[in-house]
């Protein structure tokens, strides 16, 4: 269980990350992940930061019900990707074998060393240590991005 809170700078900062993307310029690993809402309907953009184990490529949400993960989960995991200004349609697939999710979870704080506070923030783990985010396995949800 989570105990702690994301920090309000939050969802400011998530639209100048996607505005910088929007205008080409990169904002290091994060792509924007574009998902149709599930109760307006209106597209829904939010900065990820996606990692690859085994040539494939991986998105996690730090909060099992964060709003992207459960529009996902309503879009049939439908959405777009945008790497600077190239949008790619995209499936997007949750892994919810604790098997699986394994070694996505401890290559994150190798991959996306930036996400890594919030995790801490947020009571989930304690420092960037691959075991203890190998722990949070059916706890955090997993994705996998396809074509």
């Amino acid at each position: 269980m989570t105990t702690g809170t994301l920090p309000r700078w939050l969802k400011p900062m998530n639209k100048v990350v996607i505005a910088l993307g929007r205008l080409g310029v990169p904002a290091g690993p994060m792509v924007t992940l574009t998902v149709r809402g599930r109760t307006s309907g209106q597209p829904r953009a939010t900065p990820v930061t996606p990692i690859t184990v085994d040539g494939r490529e991986y998105v996690i949400a730090a909060l099992e019900e964060a709003d992207w993960a459960r529009n996902l989960r309503a879009a049939d995991g439908r959405a777009t990707i945008a790497r600077g200004r190239r949008t790619t349609p995209s499936t997007l697939v949750e892994i919810t074998d604790i098997g699986a999710q394994l070694p996505v979870l401890r290559a994150f704080p190798v991959q996306a060393r930036g996400g890594v506070p919030f995790y801490v923030r947020l009571g989930l783990v304690t420092a960037a240590d691959p075991d203890q985010f190998a722990a949070l396995a059916g706890r955090v949800a997993v994705f996998e991005i396809t074509a």
